[in-house]
């Protein structure tokens, strides 16, 4: 029998590493970039054409590479940054496998020009799918240049699965600003075809957020800080005014490395309790110092998964920290001393002021309850007691009509609206609750309001019957970079739906108009809401954006829980809930109504 198993040729391996760490372009800029951070740069220049599709090109400062590290570099498990298995356990760079060059040649066609300082002539390279094309003496500045050409060319499975550009410059942007938040030093720029989105300056840890993020995230930032032999802990928490419901920046650094890290993240949240309503999330940016001994970065090829050996114990001190940060940010009323148009209230002098007098109780003397004449005398009962259910017997519009009748109800929408209650009953300003012909129907307000605005907008946006309504005073939002790449793709149909914005130049647009019915929102937060949502979504598809948009403004211009209603408002909710398409769940599938049947309620009640 022949033997089957053989060894893999270095380029399939290759190729298969590169499917764990390379995933898409912005895996190719995360590996670059850190390398050349710990190169020693100063100054990194990062350019891409069509998202990485076509071109990524990185440049640095650092230390550079000789011409054999160059040819050796692409080799797989060469790396400068260990030399032994402790080491491992002793970190203090980004990268350490050596996997990401030779991966990265394995899928894509690399041109490197580098030179070190003090060398008069630098080395350029050139390989194409793990293969060495050429390599030759050539005049470049210290530091390093990657070109990476056609990435996944000889990979077509790969290319295919893709996204959009915008999708894939919006994971690009992401990998970036997550490099240059933890390396404030560092300057950053980043273009993309040829438009610069980034020109970071060598700064402080809070400038460098606001460089990026906007200026308008830096008034609601608290710092936080705390020194222990077990970690020092750093960085920013945003304040209970500051959370949204999506696209809060949410990040953890452990020894300049992003990571993920969901307990973490939870000792964050629950210093916010009963601060921040529930479901929406504040922004932090936190920064840890551990001993590299005590953390293991080596379990996951993409490296932001870390285990801490004292992981409950940085847990308490984490939470610590933040509540601290947010004890301590307390906002003193200022007194008020502008008291025009407020009513005068008198104020009491002893001195010229008559004295109050007592309050006086007048009653009755004679009364005696013992004796019967004294005594008013009752109405006599009538004998007609037929007389005091009439009110009880008038009989509904619909005499058809019978309320928690035992039949079992068609399961139908026409059927439950066509035998449900006149009058209304709202439990505790979240639930509208009406007797229907199978029992007791129960509609949450809110998410019934959701369902029959988003219909109602997808309508106006098919039929292009969408009015402006203007503002009194112009508002102006903030975009970051990532936001204003999604905004921009979105304008079109935002401008179909009402919305009236005017750039003002730095990712600052006024707020001219917003369509008719959205009345009391604020209109910055709901664009960004919006934005939020088409980023999350995709913007690939227009329908899609479409949908997620309509969404966005319904959520929130339905009647939130706890709005008191009335018997015809919540009438009017019950009719145009069951006009609608789905009357059972929400756009995005929670549950609008339940119905507690007649059978159930005989049992619970023991009938």
């Amino acid at each position: 029998m022949s033997d089957i198993i053989q060894l893999l040729p270095d380029s399939v391996a290759n190729q298969i590493a590169a499917g764990e760490v390379i995933q898409r372009p912005a895996s190719v800029i995360k590996e670059l970039v850190e390398n050349s951070v710990d190169a020693g740069a100063t100054a990194i220049d990062v350019l891409v054409v069509d998202a990485g599709r076509t071109s990524i090109q990185v440049i640095d400062n650092g230390c550079g590479m000789s011409e054999t590290d160059a040819r050796l570099a692409f080799e797989r498990h060469a790396t400068s940054k260990i030399r032994v298995a402790d080491d491992l356990f002793s970190l203090h760079t980004m990268g350490f496998r050596g996997e990401a060059l030779p991966s990265i040649a394995a899928v894509s066609q690399v041109e490197l020009r580098t030179r070190l300082k003090g060398e008069e002539i630098g080395t350029l390279l050139s390989l194409s799918g793990s293969r060495f094309v050429s390599q030759e003496a050539c005049s470049c500045p210290v530091g390093s240049n990657f070109l990476i050409s056609n990435l996944f060319f000889n990979v077509p499975a790969r290319r295919k699965f893709l996204k959009s550009n915008t999708t894939e410059l919006n994971n690009i942007l992401t990998a970036f600003e997550r490099i240059a938040l933890v390396n404030p030093s560092v300057s950053f720029t980043l273009r993309s075809n040829g438009t610069e989105l980034f020109n970071l300056r060598s700064s402080n840890q809070r400038q460098r957020i606001v460089d990026i993020f906007g200026k308008r995230l830096n008034q609601d930032l608290l710092p936080l800080g705390v020194e222990t032999s077990m970690c020092n802990i750093s960085g920013f928490v945003g304040k209970p005014e500051s959370a949204r419901k999506k696209g809060a920046q949410q990040c953890f650094f452990v020894n300049g490395r992003y990571m993920k890290h969901p307990y973490f993240h939870k000792a964050v949240i629950s210093a916010f309790d009963r601060l921040v309503p529930v479901g929406e999330q504040v922004p932090y940016f936190i920064y840890f110092q551990v001993p590299a001994a005590d953390i293991d970065v080596n379990i996951h090829p993409t490296k932001t998964e870390i285990k801490f050996e004292n992981e409950l114990a940085i847990w308490q001190i984490l939470q610590a920290a933040v509540k601290e940060a947010v004890g301590l940010f307390s906002e003193v009323p200022a007194i008020d001393f502008d008291t025009q148009g407020k009513p005068d209230i008198p104020v009491f002098d002893p001195s010229t002021s008559a004295s109050p007098s007592a309050p006086k109780v007048s009653y009755n003397p004679q009364y005696n309850p013992f004796n019967a004449h004294a005594q008013q005398p009752r109405p006599k009962m009538t004998d007609d007691w037929k007389k005091l259910y009439d009110d009880l017997l008038v009989q509904p519009a619909n005499p058809q009509q019978e309320i928690f009748e035992t039949s079992q109800a068609s399961s139908s929408p026409v059927s439950i609206i066509a035998d449900k209650s006149p009058v209304h009953y709202q439990y505790k300003g979240q639930y509208i609750m009406t007797a229907v012909k199978s029992g007791l129907m129960v509609i949450d307000q809110h998410r019934a309001h959701v369902r029959i605005l988003y219909e109602e907008y997808l309508k106006r946006q098919s039929a292009k019957q969408w009015a402006s309504q203007k503002l009194l005073f112009p508002e102006m939002v903030q975009f970051s970079t990532s936001e204003l790449l999604t905004f921009t793709s979105i304008m079109e149909q935002m401008t179909e739906m009402g919305f009236e914005m005017t750039d003002l130049g730095s990712g600052c647009y006024a707020i001219n108009a917003i369509p008719v019915g959205l009345d009391g929102l604020s209109p910055v937060n709901l664009v960004k809401d919006m934005v939020d949502a088409a980023r999350e979504k995709g913007t690939a598809i227009k329908d899609e954006v479409e949908r997620t948009l309509a969404l966005s403004m319904a959520r929130n211009a339905a009647i939130p829980h706890g709005q008191v209603l009335g018997n015809e408002e919540m009438e009017n909710i019950v009719n145009s809930l069951f006009a609608c398409t789905n009357v059972n769940y929400t756009p995005d599938g929670k549950s609008i109504l339940g119905i507690l049947k007649q059978a159930d309620i005989e049992h619970l009640l023991g009938g």
